[in-house]
């Protein structure tokens, strides 16, 4: 087998990996092992946070909009369904932003919901 001399490519990917674990606690910045492992958890730990991200903003879109509908006498799961009813197509983000910056729209949107719904359907409490 020919020998192989890897100067300067393994300096390269040694200054590459510094610099994605610099500020790691002890050894993770320092020894190449350690650092190639503590770099492939972080990219692990990324990739599922970009994943849970999403999860986590539409339950927070969810307990916004409950908390807004709550205050005019009817849950989010009734709320959700007039709306469905009624035809009405807004995402949860909408609807949640709605909520926070514009109350007597959303005001609104509630009355619609209770209207597309049979009024038997509508005691929660």
């Amino acid at each position: 087998m020919p020998r192989v001399k890897r100067g300067v490519v393994r300096r390269q990917k040694r200054k590459k990996l510094e610099k994605l674990t610099k500020g790691y606690f002890l050894n993770k910045s320092k020894l190449y092992k350690f650092m190639k492992e503590a770099s492939e958890k972080a990219g692990v730990y990324a990739y599922v946070g970009r994943k849970r991200k999403k999860r986590d903003y539409r339950r927070l879109w969810i307990v916004r909009i409950n908390a807004a509908t709550r205050e005019h006498g009817i849950s989010y799961s009734v709320f959700m369904r007039g709306l469905k009813v009624a035809g009405v197509e807004l995402d949860r983000k909408s609807l949640a932003e709605l909520a926070a910056r514009e109350p007597a729209a959303f005001a609104a949107l509630v009355e619609t919901s209770k209207a597309a719904i049979p009024q038997g359907n509508q005691v929660d409490s």
